[in-house]
C-alpha cells in the first residue's frame, strides 16, 4: 500500500519548483511507496506538508523550509522506521 504526501504551496509566491523538488527527492527516495500530490494555494505564504493527511512540516510554524534530510527522515519515521537511508542516517548526511 502506497502512503499519501501532500505538499500545498503558494503558487503568488512562486514556491510550484520548490513543492517539485520536494516530491522528485521523495519520490526517488520511496519509490512505490509512496503518492505525492501538488496542491497549489493562493491564499499567501503557505507551503504545508502531510503525510497520510497529518501535518508533518508547516513553514510558518516551523520556520521556512525542512531541509530535504529532515524531511525524508520524518517520512521514513512514520512509514517504514527499519527502512535505511544510507548516507542522510550519518551524522551531518
Amino acid at each position: 500500500m502506497a502512503h499519501h504526501l501532500d505538499i500545498t504551496y503558494c503558487t503568488g509566491c512562486n514556491w510550484l519548483l520548490r513543492a517539485g523538488w520536494y516530491a522528485q527527492e521523495c519520490l526517488s527516495t520511496f519509490g512505490s511507496d509512496l503518492r505525492v500530490t501538488l496542491i497549489p494555494d493562493d491564499s499567501g505564504g503557505v507551503f504545508r506538508i502531510a503525510l497520510e493527511g497529518v501535518q508533518i512540516w508547516d513553514r510558518k510554524t516551523d520556520g521556512g523550509f525542512p531541509e530535504i534530510r529532515v524531511l525524508k527522515q520524518t517520512i521514513r519515521d512514520r512509514i517504514a522506521p527499519d527502512r535505511p537511508l544510507g548516507h542522510l542516517d550519518r551524522s551531518g548526511g
